[in-house]
Order: structure tokens, then C-alpha cells, then sequence
């Protein structure tokens, strides 16, 4: 009977070894694997400078936070801003699809424009938009249809009530300027929607086209010109890149204005009545949630904004010799004194 050796030959050894290698190795792979999962690049795209937007930025992070997402660590932020220089938008569009970003996050109408047409594949949340359907963004609110979804502000009544408090607060109000840039896609609607608002109120407005930055203080000569009692200001990109100009001007020429949001007010603007971008802005970070677990955003219906502010600006009004009506006072949010 043979008689077999306790002592491994040197082939052998090496054979146990490489076995125990592989054996070790394929046990690793689950945990290497995880150690090397993609980590989510998410592009953010705006006009407006991130320095007259950053309310809205932080609260994108904080939608995020509150979602487990942490910047740096579990995800990646492109942050791309054209600096109040619309024309700058659809290369910043461009440059995030070369980046290869997982999804993009738009701030306006117009981003999203640009997003939209750089690419049809890479999904696309909108933080708000003034019309989705109109815009051609989506094919209705509740089934969105292709790579777009997200926030819409569309709510038709804002710019009767506007129109409202400035009557309340002047009650011989008779010619209102608008002011706003005709390139925003929804300014169109949103004129009319006002038209039909100051029917009832006896009140004229005048539309005022705002294009660039050089135009504002041509705009509000021409509102001055016009013999406006006060202004409307829509929502637009440039416009909120020079909310102190646009306010400072308005408190000069002594002019009542309401403006669409409340960051307005913190820059020395009367009056704001409108939808929280804040909120819209936070509520966007789900929405990059879901498509990043998997969810297509044709699947996820357009939301409606649910919160509204009303702010008023003592400091201003008493700048340009106007009483609030207590009754109005006592209906805002907000008031800064």
C-alpha cells in the first residue's frame, strides 16, 4: 500500500493558495462592489447668479439633507449659473450633458427650455415653471410623458389678487405698468390674465418690456412717462438678478409696485404676493429622489405649489409717504418694519 506524504510539494502548495485566493476574492466582490457604486451626479442649472438666488439653492440642499443626500458624499452637484445672462444658458445646458449628469434640475421656464433641447434623454425636474403644458414641456400635469416633471406656479388667480392689494392700498388707482421681459414664455398668459383682472377694477395696464439689465431704468422712465400708478412686476430671470435696482428705482420715482416673490421685499421692495420658490425649491429634491431610485419621470405628475406668501415692506412704504390700510396689514404673512 502506498503510502501517501504529509508533506505538500511545492505544486501543491501553490495550487491551496491560489484556491484560497480565488475563494477570499469572490467573497470581497459583494463588499468592493459597494464600496464602488456610482455615486449620483446631479446638474443644477439657473440665470439668475447664484448670489440672487441662493435662498433657493439652500433650500434645494435642505430637500436633499432631509432626503439623506449629502453634497460631497453621497452626491455630486453641478452647479451651473449664467449670471443673469440668459444667452449663456444653452451652452451651460450643453456642458452638463457633456458632464454626463444623471439628471438636471432647472430654476425657470427658460433653464428648462434649454435643458429640454440639449438633451431628450437625460431626465429633467423643474423647481418651477409658470406653464408646463404651454411651454410644451410635458403633455398634461398628471401624466408628464417624456424626460420632464417637476414644480408648476401656474395659478391664474395670483395676478387678480395682485392687482387687488394694489387697488386696496390706492383706491384711486387707475394705470397700472407690468413689467416683465416678453422672452419668458408665459408672460403672454399672464398679461391676459391680467387684462381680465382690471376690467372689474377700472384699472389700465401698461405692459413694460424689460429684455436686459440696460432696459430697466428705460422701463420704469417709461412707466414714469406713462403716468403709472403703480407697478406689477412679472417673474423674470433678469429682472431677479437687479430686484435692489429694480426697487430702488420704483421707491425713487415714488411708485407703489407688488412683485412676485418675497425676496423682493427683503431687497427694499414694497409688496410681494405670490408662490414660495422656497418651498417649490425644496420640494424638488424629492422628485430628484424618486427618478434616482428608479421612478421615469413621465410617471411622476407635475405638482401644484401649495404655499403662498404676502409680504409687506414698512420701511419702503413709509419712503415713499404711503399708509398700509390696517386691514391689509393685518392679512400678511410677513411684515418688515
Amino acid at each position: 500500500m502506498k503510502v501517501i506524504s504529509s508533506q505538500w510539494s511545492g505544486d501543491g502548495k501553490t495550487v491551496f493558495y491560489v484556491a484560497l485566493c480565488a475563494m477570499l476574492f469572490a467573497r470581497c466582490l459583494p463588499a468592493e462592489a459597494q464600496q464602488l457604486k456610482k455615486i449620483p451626479r446631479i446638474g443644477y442649472l439657473t440665470v439668475p447668479s447664484f448670489s440672487a438666488n441662493m435662498a433657493r439653492v439652500e433650500a434645494f440642499r435642505q430637500g436633499l439633507r432631509e432626503l439623506g443626500y449629502i453634497e460631497g458624499k453621497n452626491v455630486v452637484i453641478e452647479w451651473r449659473s449664467a449670471d443673469g445672462k440668459v444667452e449663456r444658458q444653452d451652452e451651460l445646458a450643453a456642458e452638463l450633458v457633456r458632464l454626463k449628469v444623471d439628471l438636471i434640475v432647472t430654476s425657470g421656464p427658460t433653464m428648462t427650455r434649454s435643458a429640454k433641447d440639449a438633451s431628450a434623454t437625460i431626465p429633467i425636474v423643474m423647481a418651477q415653471d409658470t406653464d408646463p403644458v404651454g411651454n410644451g414641456f410635458v403633455a398634461s400635469l398628471a401624466r408628464p410623458g417624456a424626460n420632464i416633471t417637476g414644480l408648476s406656479i401656474l395659478s391664474p388667480e395670483l395676478s387678480g389678487k395682485q392687482l387687488e392689494l394694489l387697488k386696496e392700498i390706492i383706491p384711486k388707482l387707475s394705470r397700472v405698468a407690468v413689467i416683465g421681459n416678453s422672452n419668458e414664455p408665459a408672460n403672454a398668459k399672464i398679461l391676459k390674465e391680467i387684462e381680465l383682472a382690471a376690467g372689474p377694477l377700472r384699472v389700465q395696464p401698461q405692459p413694460v418690456d424689460v429684455l436686459s439689465p440696460k432696459d430697466i431704468p428705460i422701463g420704469l422712465r417709461a412707466a414714469n412717462k406713462a403716468h403709472a400708478d403703480a407697478l406689477v412686476v412679472l417673474a423674470s430671470a433678469v429682472l431677479a438678478d437687479h430686484r435692489k435696482e429694480v426697487a430702488n428705482l420704483a421707491l425713487k420715482s415714488r411708485l407703489p409696485a407688488v412683485y412676485p416673490e418675497s425676496r423682493w421685499c427683503d431687497d427694499g421692495g414694497l409688496m410681494s404676493y405670490g408662490t414660495s420658490l422656497i418651498d417649490l425649491s425644496r420640494r424638488a429634491a424629492t422628485y430628484v429622489d424618486k427618478i434616482l431610485k428608479g421612478t421615469k419621470p413621465a410617471d411622476l405628475p407635475v405638482e401644484q405649489p401649495k404655499k403662498f406668501e404676502f409680504v409687506i415692506n414698512l420701511k419702503a412704504a413709509k419712503q415713499i409717504g404711503l399708509t398700509i390700510p390696517p386691514n391689509v396689514l393685518a392679512r400678511a404673512d410677513r411684515v418688515i418694519r
